[in-house]
């Protein structure tokens, strides 16, 4: 059995400091909407391993703001709230929103950043309550070379997944990155390794997961706007830490993920974005293997 983690007890304090700091200091406030169409070559839901094998599209919306504020000279505290959603035509029940509550209390030390972030996530299948996940997390991260910028972070979670508490979850985990600036923010290049470890309530559950990513980050010039280019590669191998009872053995899942996106301003303040990604899961859960591709595009406007 595992122990639920009460995160839910450390949201006041920052919403609260956020209020009660300087009455001198500004408060900062920015924000996007967007709106857009996107079609998936297999509606899954990934959190249950239940693919339909089939392609449907749907209207995407999102919305974001976030607000900050200084402490001290040195200290800045922000908060975040984000929704999104995804509107299937045919798949209506598999219709997800999310709405994601973020903190983040970040300190400068000379050439580095200490920062203890708090997210909470709560996802609705068709409108009905699905899952819920919080995670806290303390990193350090800084410039240790004109072009070279790491991060390192720990991260602890919380998984509630609605009418499956064998899937409830803890799960511990590291966070490794490395930024190379070629030119500046221009072009930039990011490698990554994660470790996971999740206790589920069900042990068939349990696993321990590493993950590398790679991302390439490309800034140019388009009919006279600054566009961005992006591409990235994610490779995950989820190991298992006990039988799954419907395949009689461990089970393992190796995961491959590629996404490629490009942006071009419109305006000052609206961007369109074109999209697509493709997944190969391979796994010996026959419900767990599958292949899934995604293409999309939004308008989003950025304020202020």
């Amino acid at each position: 059995m595992t122990t639920r983690v009460p995160f839910k007890a450390l949201i006041p304090l920052p919403i609260a400091l956020l209020l009660v700091s300087g009455a001198n200091a500004e408060l900062g406030l920015s924000g996007t909407l967007s709106a857009g169409y996107e079609h998936d070559s297999n509606v899954s839901v990934d959190e249950l391993d239940r693919t339909s094998s089939r392609g449907d599209g749907g209207l995407v919306l999102g919305a974001d703001i976030a607000i900050e504020k200084d402490l001290t000279e040195s200290t800045d505290i922000s908060a975040s709230y984000g929704f999104s959603r995804i509107d299937y035509q045919t798949f209506s029940a598999l219709s997800r929103d999310t709405h994601m509550l973020g903190l983040n209390v970040s300190t400068d030390w000379e050439k580095f950043e200490t920062s203890l972030n708090y997210f909470y996530i709560r996802a609705q299948l068709d409108g009905r309550d699905f899952l819920t996940y919080q995670r806290i997390s303390p990193s350090i991260s800084g410039f240790v070379s004109k072009r070279w910028f790491l991060r390192g972070a720990y991260v602890r979670g919380d998984k509630e997944v609605n009418n499956r508490p064998g899937r409830n979850a803890v799960n511990d985990g590291l966070e490794l990155d490395a930024y190379f600036f070629w030119n500046g923010l221009r072009r930039y290049i990011n490698v990554g390794y994660n470790f996971r470890a999740e206790d589920s309530q069900a042990d068939r559950f349990d696993y321990r997961a590493h993950q590398a990513k790679l991302r390439f980050v490309q800034r140019i010039e388009v009919f006279g706007k600054l566009s961005t280019l992006e591409m990235g590669l994610r490779y995950e191998d989820r190991d298992f830490s006990n039988v799954t009872p419907s395949i009689g053995i461990e089970r393992n899942d190796k995961r491959l993920r590629g996404k490629v996106s490009f942006e071009l301003p419109i305006t000052e303040s609206v961007l369109w974005q074109v999209y697509s990604g493709h997944s190969d899961y391979s796994s010996n859960l026959p419900s767990a293997d599958y292949q899934q591709t995604l293409i999309g595009s939004r308008l989003e406007w950025v304020f202020p």
